[in-house]
């Protein structure tokens, strides 16, 4: 306990040098909005190197069931192509360079939280890679959520386990429209509201992105209705949605650009104000 003391004595100079110091960063990023950009920027650069490095060890640890996933990624691909009709006799379409709305960059998740009621996910790409804020995040077994910010290397994504996350989709029988939500319980399902009552639900329909979506192409799997609730006060069914994803095991991961997104928004927005 002496030396406790006589250490701090001895270093008192040094020690109330650093705490003003801390103090006085402090006051200046919380009254300056450039240098509070800043400093996010930074923490959310330090922060996902450590999550990577941390994800390497982990995914080491993993590359049996990695390598799992990977083959049974593959026969679902081989079975999709041996059951085409006539491939041999299908003539091969050329798509020029830069046709078509969206764009496909591969990253892979370093951090993600699935315990609490809103829940992010940190990935190894960022600004440098062409992502930007509001573009989907998906797997090859469907939807993972939305990018939320993003540094030079990293970005953050907003999962479809968070509250305040709420995506357009559709059942994909009817095309029938609703809201997917989550309520904050269960990882493995999230929630389907305002599908109108006249709309025809039964237990294993499949759920997938709708043509609304400006951020997701349609038809991206989400899951299958596992439940149905009727909502006695309004016309809507509430559905319980088993996810086709395991939230709280994920690896490559698939960043969509829709590069039409802001010429859509624009439009939207004119049209809303010439009403």
């Amino acid at each position: 306990m002496q030396q406790i003391i006589n250490f701090l004595f001895k270093n008192s100079i040094l020690l109330l040098f650093l705490l003003l110091l801390g103090i006085s960063l402090t006051l200046t990023i919380q009254s300056h909005s450039y240098h509070r950009s800043r400093a996010v920027s930074s923490a959310n650069a330090m922060t996902g190197y450590v999550y990577e490095q941390i994800n390497k060890v982990e995914e080491y640890l993993n590359l049996r069931s990695q390598n799992e996933a990977l083959a049974s990624e593959n026969a679902e691909l081989k079975r999709l192509l041996y059951n085409t009709q006539d491939t041999a006799n299908i003539p091969p379409v050329k798509v020029p360079a830069g046709v078509g709305p969206y764009r496909v960059i591969q990253s892979k998740v370093i951090k993600n939280s699935y315990t609490e009621k809103e829940n992010y996910l940190t990935i190894n790409s960022g600004s440098k890679d062409g992502i930007t804020k509001d573009m989907g995040v998906v797997s090859s077994l469907g939807i993972i959520g939305v990018i939320e910010n993003t540094s030079r290397d990293y970005a953050t994504v907003i999962s479809i386990l968070n509250r305040k996350l709420k995506l357009p989709v559709k059942i994909k029988k009817n095309d029938h429209f609703g809201t997917l939500t989550w309520n904050g319980k269960n990882t493995g399902f999230a929630q389907l509201v305002d599908v109108p009552r006249l709309a025809t639900v039964v237990k294993g329909d499949t759920i997938v992105t709708g043509a609304e979506s400006t951020i997701f192409p349609e038809n991206i799997p989400v899951g299958k209705i596992e439940k149905v609730y009727v909502d006695k006060k309004t016309n809507y069914y509430t559905l319980e949605i088993k996810l086709f994803n395991d939230m709280t095991s994920l690896g490559h991961i698939y960043v969509i650009e829709n590069k039409d997104r802001a010429q859509i928004k624009q439009l939207e927005e004119t049209t809303k104000v010439d009403e």
